[in-house]
């Protein structure tokens, strides 16, 4: 019993760490706007890099293939990556971003005040979901004009808008204002090195082993 006890108290652990997705490619949505200057954000948390061909990104319609995230080929790990209305070349020259920053611009399934995100996979699976709106669930964020950023790692494939946060110039994620005056920190997602974040998972499995040798 002991034992089982303390499976389920990891594992909620795990849970709460926001380290458990619906997919294993360990790839997040990290950042949104949906008015200003909209775009969505994924980073991959993986320890290697991710082939994005055939993956895709959809709003509340719920349906994978509608927009294609191909482009953005292979993504390395701790690389995070830009789905943007606008034309790529002006987001990055609104964000002060290099070439080097993938961006798929001229999205057109937009998102609205009270909207979801969908990321799915090469086979249609679900990768990560957030679901959100002031309206909908009330006393969250509005991301108008400045972006929604996890307050925590517990924010990542959570889908609970109410652990995220609004993004402010100066912030400790190093957000800053466009040249429209809209504020974020797209490219950078203000979450741990996968390092960190491999290095989180080998210590909650040391923590496992040395409990299953206690109570067995």
């Amino acid at each position: 019993m002991k034992t089982k006890s303390f499976g389920k108290l990891l594992a909620a652990v795990v849970l709460s760490a926001g380290l458990v997705n619906a997919a294993s490619a360990n790839v997040y949505i990290t950042e949104w706007m949906y008015s200003g200057d909209e775009f969505i954000e994924f980073t991959n948390l993986g320890a290697g890099a991710v082939d994005f061909t055939g993956w895709s990104y959809d709003d509340d319609s719920r349906t994978a293939g509608t927009v294609s995230l191909s482009s953005f080929g292979t993504v390395a790990a701790g690389e995070s990556v830009i789905l943007s209305e606008s034309a790529a070349a002006d987001f990055r020259a609104a964000w002060g971003l290099s070439a080097s920053v993938k961006v798929i611009g001229g999205n057109s399934v937009n998102l609205g005040r009270n909207d979801e995100i969908n990321l799915y996979d090469e086979a249609g699976d679900l990768v990560d979901r957030l679901t959100y709106g002031d309206q909908s669930f009330v006393g969250t964020i509005r991301t108008q004009n400045a972006s929604g950023i996890p307050a925590s790692l517990a924010a990542l494939g959570a889908n609970s808008v109410s652990q995220w946060q609004l993004s402010v110039a100066g912030d400790a994620a190093g957000s800053y204002l466009s040249t429209s005056g809209y504020i974020a920190n797209p490219g950078v997602a203000p979450v741990p090195e996968p390092e960190s974040f491999a290095m989180l998972l080998a210590g909650l499995g040391l923590l496992g082993c040395i409990a299953r040798r206690r109570f067995t």
